[in-house]
């Protein structure tokens, strides 16, 4: 059975792996309209980009269409190992969890922690591939290097530049789920004091689900916005 499980999470893992680097592959032109876009703006020099149409019209104009995919290959592989750690990095996590707890599933609370624990790992190991696709984007139409002359042109620490922000952004998730949890309590702590003394409280609807999911990820991404950004302007200088 457990070899069952094995050739099932790796089938898993793949097709996992083979969306993100479609998805990766169509999206790739737009992101790095906005990488070259955004470089840019944090240079604070003179600019050539009002907009991301402009950092689409050069690479037209100047017969560098297929240069909006530099550094592609270096993304996909990060893409597809990510994939891989998070999923396999989850897993032994979760063994490890049960093992020793001898619980037979696990909570919400320890899966987000687990998770984070998952995306730490995987930051680790591809934030030198993210550092240099994002240099490849950056880089002027044309003349994109290979992966390796890309990594060697600094230190392995330049490689690693942004990685405590990208730690840091993995507990994204745990807060999200701990502003839902407490809004999620006091709302239907609100339900109960308009119902009879004794009652248990109903459960949320649909609507009231989607407007604390919306607004608990809303407070998250505003909290940890910065973060985002410096880890933007590290991985594209």
């Amino acid at each position: 059975m457990s070899v069952s499980v094995d050739l099932e999470s790796i089938s898993d893992a793949t097709s996992g792996a083979i969306g993100a680097v479609v998805s990766t592959t169509i999206l790739y032109p737009l992101d790095t309209c906005k990488a070259k876009y955004q470089a840019e703006i944090r240079a604070h020099g003179r600019r050539r980009y009002r907009n991301l149409s402009d950092v689409l019209w050069e690479a037209i104009s100047s017969n560098q269409v297929l240069s909006l995919y530099q550094g592609l290959g270096t993304k996909n592989l990060q893409s597809f190992i990510a994939q891989f750690v998070y999923f396999y990095g989850y897993s032994y996590f979760k063994r490890l969890y049960l093992q020793k707890t001898g619980s037979k599933s696990i909570g919400t609370k320890a899966n987000l922690i687990l998770a984070a624990a998952a995306g730490a790992c995987t930051a680790v190991v591809t934030q030198p591939l993210d550092t240099a696709s994002s240099r490849m984007q950056t880089i002027a139409f044309g003349k994109s290097k290979g992966l390796w002359e890309t990594l060697t042109e600094g230190s392995w620490s330049d490689a690693y530049d942004g990685l405590g922000i990208s730690l840091l952004l993995t507990s994204n998730p745990a807060i999200q789920y701990t502003v839902f949890d407490q809004l999620k309590v006091r709302l239907l702590k609100q339900k109960q004091n308009k119902m009879e003394t004794g009652s248990s409280p109903e459960a949320l609807s649909a609507f009231s689900a989607f407007v604390l999911g919306a607004l608990s990820k809303s407070i998250a991404t505003v909290l940890t916005y910065p973060a985002i950004s410096y880890d933007s302007s590290c991985r594209h200088k």
